[in-house]
């Protein structure tokens, strides 16, 4: 079977969940040198995230071979047997003795608000994994990594030879122009949301179609709309699959790479690959946390059928 390298990262993801409002606790014209706030928090999940993980996990509920590339930490153990639960393998996810896996927080309010703290952890390390010609491995993935890390994998992608989808995620923001010109000319495929579309067209002076001259695809998701993509002088309009139900789009985006790179391992049509990825999305956004979804494939094809009424042949 052939495998996907999945070059990004492994977090903690605790959210917390309050029955107030922020805004009822913010004194903006405190005279105080300090304040102090108290919740209750009658509502606390701590989940597995991280793009490596996120990914490895969707692509491996779709029966493909994923190989995360990462790096954790000293509390790295739950982590480790959540992935070999799933049967996911960890030969190339290095553990720091001297570091925390990478931590974030996240506080929500009644008004959807939300308090994000990140501790990079051992992501401060990722850049020294290295990228090598695995046998069976197809493809591969930069997704959101320290900045270090993705510069200095995306030419050890290109120097073994494996094609890569570049997907930033919030990474985007770290670079500039010069450096997103770096990466749309190592990539094979480029993958985006609207967001950080914006901030790549803006940054490089690059048009959609000019960007899709210079890789395979471009890829923007569009969220309700579903996705564009470009690629060989065509721009697909890819619907949005129906979800059934809206509760939490954390890891959509990471969900809906992995059905690229399952359309991709398959070899299948830009048009199919689309829209497996967007019922990915679907399936993600209708569950809490980015690793609690399930399903076998013979239920995700019911459902790519009925949501777009032909069927799923792989």
């Amino acid at each position: 079977m052939s495998a996907a390298l999945i070059c990004g990262s492994l977090t903690y993801d605790t959210v917390i969940v309050i029955d107030e409002k922020f805004k009822h606790h913010l004194i903006l014209d405190n005279p105080m040198p300090g304040f102090e706030v108290h919740f209750m928090v009658p509502d606390l999940r701590r989940q597995f995230g991280g793009s490596a993980g996120n990914i490895a996990y969707s692509l491996k509920m779709l029966g493909a071979e994923p190989l995360p590339i990462a790096t954790a930490g000293i509390d790295f153990g739950l982590y480790a047997e959540w992935l070999d639960s799933q049967g996911i393998k960890r030969d190339h996810i290095t553990k720091m003795d001297h570091s925390y896996t990478a931590q974030n927080f996240f506080i929500k309010d009644m008004d959807d608000n939300q308090i994000i703290a990140f501790h990079p952890g051992a992501l401060n390390f990722s850049q020294f994994n290295r990228v090598s010609r695995i046998q069976g491995v197809t493809i591969g993935t930069i997704s959101s990594d320290s900045m270090e890390a993705m510069i200095t994998h995306a030419p050890q992608f290109v120097e073994a030879g494996i094609p890569f989808i570049f997907d930033p995620g919030r990474g985007i923001s770290q670079f500039d122009g010069d450096d997103l010109l770096k990466f749309i000319e190592q990539a094979t495929w480029i993958l985006v949301n609207q967001k950080e579309w914006q901030i790549m067209e803006q940054r490089t002076g690059l048009s959609p179609t000019q960007v899709a001259q210079r890789v395979q695809a471009l890829i923007i998701t569009q969220n309700a709309q579903g996705a564009l993509i470009y690629a060989q002088d065509t721009c697909y309009q890819i619907p949005q699959a129906q979800a059934k139900a809206m509760n939490d789009p954390a890891g959509c985006g990471d969900a809906f790479c992995a059905g690229i790179l399952y359309g991709l391992l398959k070899d299948i049509d830009w048009q199919t690959t689309g829209r497996i990825a967007t019922l990915m999305g679907a399936i993600k956004v209708e569950h809490h946390g980015s690793q609690n979804h399930k399903f076998t494939l013979d239920l995700f094809k019911l459902r790519f059928k009925k949501n777009f009424g032909y069927a799923l042949m792989v």
